[in-house]
């Protein structure tokens, strides 16, 4: 990511003054988003496969990786948010058609596909979606990047998925050819295998 800009911007500012191409409000600063392929190939894998599952059982969802949300850090600092995947009520996107604005209200599901600064998706962004309301978050560190302690010796890609239960996260790590369990979607049938996979980097 890279921060762009001279003066800090408020919540309000960074909605009026959105430049073209993917940007986050983070500490008052824009910051470009920049991913490689493998991680495009991860989110777009995501999106159909979320959406076709909420096709399929008839869900009132919208499935997108373009959403800007508002976040609030600890410290009551806004900011704006944009996952790599975002599943949110349909009611809730077509409330207002003609707003460019940030969804304010809870996603059903995120994902943040982790990069090199993977403390954003492990630390931060945690806190911040939970704090949201987030009912589930998938953090996808196919890259195996995070440090030891998130994912044990030797590092191996995981995909962690954190449920909210009474206002906090509950935690679960999938590996190798393990299926992902995800609340929201019971039903779907993604191994971690297949996420490495369609990145990619199992070729290289």
């Amino acid at each position: 990511m890279v921060a762009i800009g001279i003066k800090k911007l408020s919540f309000g500012e960074f909605l009026r003054e959105y430049p073209e191409g993917k940007f986050e409000l983070i500490n008052g600063d824009l910051v470009k988003l920049e991913a490689i392929r493998a991680h495009k190939n991860i989110s777009r894998f995501l999106v159909q496969a979320f959406h076709r599952e909420s096709e399929r059982l008839g869900l009132d969802y919208i499935v997108d990786k373009d959403i800007i949300i508002r976040t609030v850090t600890k410290k009551a600092e806004e900011r704006g948010s944009i996952p790599d995947v975002s599943v949110v009520k349909a009611s809730i996107w077509n409330a207002n058609v003609t707003t460019y604005g940030a969804i304010t209200e809870p996603l059903e599901l995120a994902v943040e596909v982790v990069s090199t600064n993977w403390e954003d998706d492990y630390i931060d962004k945690l806190d911040e979606y939970e704090r949201l309301g987030i009912k589930e978050y998938w953090i996808v560190d196919y890259l195996a990047i995070a440090s030891r302690s998130y994912l044990g010796n030797p590092k191996v890609t995981t995909v962690f998925v954190y449920n909210l239960k009474e206002g906090k996260y509950q935690q679960q790590a999938f590996e190798n050819q393990t299926q992902i369990v995800s609340e929201l979607f019971p039903e779907l049938k993604i191994t971690v295998e297949q996420i490495l996979e369609v990145s990619g980097m199992n070729k290289l």
